[in-house]
C-alpha cells in the first residue's frame, strides 16, 4: 500500500472529472492519452534503464496532449478555448523541446539529481524496491495530467460567456509575467554557466540577475504560471455552477486550489528546490552563503552578511 497510496488522490481526481455532466469525454480521452504517452516515452525507458529521469520528456509533452484536446474538443467560447490551449501546449512544448534537447546532448544517459534524490528518500521510508517505484512515480506523473493539471484548461475552455472578466484578465497577465520571468531566470543561469565555462571556473553560484533575490527563481516562475491560470480558471468555475451538482461544483473548486499545493510541494520539497540544494551545498563551496543570503524560493531583498551574522 505505501507504493500505491501517492496515487490514489490523482487517481480521485480523474474519476472526479470523469464523473461529471462538463468533462467526461474529454477527460476519457486526456486520460487514456497520457497513460499511452507515459507508457512509451517514460515508463518503457525507465523499465529499461532504471533511469526515470524520462519523467522529464513526458511531462511536459503530456501538458501540450491538454492543450490539444483542449482545442479539439472543448465547446467553450472559441477564444477563451484558444488562449488556455496555447498557454498548455506553448509551455509544454518549450519544456518539452529542452528536455528533448537534454536526451540527444546525452544529459539523461545518467540520471538526474532530482530523482536519485528521490530514491534516498523512497529507502528511508522504507521503499526498497526501488524499480515498483519508478514505475509508480512514472504512472503518477501521468494521472497527475490526466488529474488535477488538466482542470484549469478543462473549465476554462468550458465556459460560454464572450464576456470575459476581470479576474480571467488577472490570471493571464499573471501567466505572461511568470512565464517571461521563467524564461529570463533561465536564460541568465544558462549565461551563467557559458560564461564560467568559457573561464575555466567550476562550481560556481549563479547569483546574478533574479537569482540575486531568489534561489530558485525559475521554479517560483513556474509556481506562478500555475497560479496565474488557477485564478483564470475561477470565473468559468463559478459558470459550472448552472450544470453540475453543488457536490461536484465544490469538488472541482477545491481541485482547482489543489492544483497551487501540488506545483508547490512539487517545485519547493518532491524534486524541486530541496533536492537541487542537497547536491548543490556538496558540489558548490560558496552555497552555503548564498543560502544565508537569499531567499529559497519567494523573491526578497538579499540579507546582508554582518547582519545574519549579528544575529548569529
Amino acid at each position: 500500500m505505501k507504493y500505491i497510496s501517492p496515487l490514489l488522490p490523482f487517481i480521485a481526481g480523474w474519476l472526479l472529472l470523469l464523473l461529471t455532466a462538463s468533462f467526461a469525454e474529454i477527460s476519457l480521452i486526456n486520460g487514456l492519452l497520457q497513460l499511452l504517452l507515459f507508457a512509451l516515452v517514460v515508463c518503457l525507458p525507465t523499465w529499461k534503464t532504471g533511469r526515470m529521469s524520462y519523467v522529464d520528456i513526458g511531462w511536459p509533452w503530456g501538458l501540450t496532449v491538454i492543450g490539444i484536446i483542449t482545442w479539439l474538443f472543448s465547446d467553450g467560447e472559441p477564444m477563451r478555448v484558444a488562449i488556455v490551449s496555447i498557454a498548455y501546449i506553448f509551455a509544454g512544448s518549450r519544456m518539452g523541446l529542452g528536455a528533448i534537447k537534454l536526451l540527444t546532448s546525452g544529459h539523461l544517459n545518467s540520471e538526474l539529481p532530482r530523482y536519485e534524490f528521490q530514491k534516498r528518500r523512497w529507502q528511508k521510508q522504507g521503499k526498497n524496491n526501488i524499480p515498483l517505484a519508478m514505475q509508480i512515480e512514472a504512472i503518477l506523473q501521468g494521472v497527475a495530467n490526466a488529474a488535477f493539471l488538466a482542470f484549469p484548461a478543462f473549465i476554462i475552455a468550458s465556459n460560454p460567456s464572450a464576456e470575459v472578466s476581470p479576474l480571467e484578465v488577472l490570471g493571464i497577465i499573471i501567466w505572461l509575467s511568470a512565464f517571461v520571468m521563467e524564461s529570463v531566470a533561465d536564460m541568465q543561469k544558462l549565461k551563467f554557466l557559458s560564461t564560467n565555462k568559457q573561464t575555466g571556473k567550476r562550481n560556481s553560484v549563479c547569483n546574478i540577475g533574479l537569482w540575486k533575490y531568489s534561489r530558485h527563481p525559475n521554479y517560483f516562475a513556474e509556481w506562478m504560471v500555475w497560479n496565474g491560470l488557477v485564478i483564470a480558471a475561477i470565473p468559468s468555475w463559478f459558470a459550472l455552477l448552472e450544470v453540475e451538482s453543488m457536490l461536484t461544483f465544490v469538488l472541482l473548486g477545491l481541485g482547482l486550489l489543489f492544483v497551487s499545493r501540488i506545483m508547490y510541494t512539487t517545485l519547493v520539497t518532491y524534486t524541486g528546490a530541496v533536492p537541487s540544494e542537497f547536491y548543490s551545498v556538496q558540489k558548490r563551496p560558496e552555497y552555503k552563503d548564498y543560502q544565508k543570503t537569499t531567499n529559497m524560493f519567494f523573491p526578497g531583498p538579499v540579507k546582508s552578511p554582518q547582519l545574519i551574522e549579528e544575529r548569529e
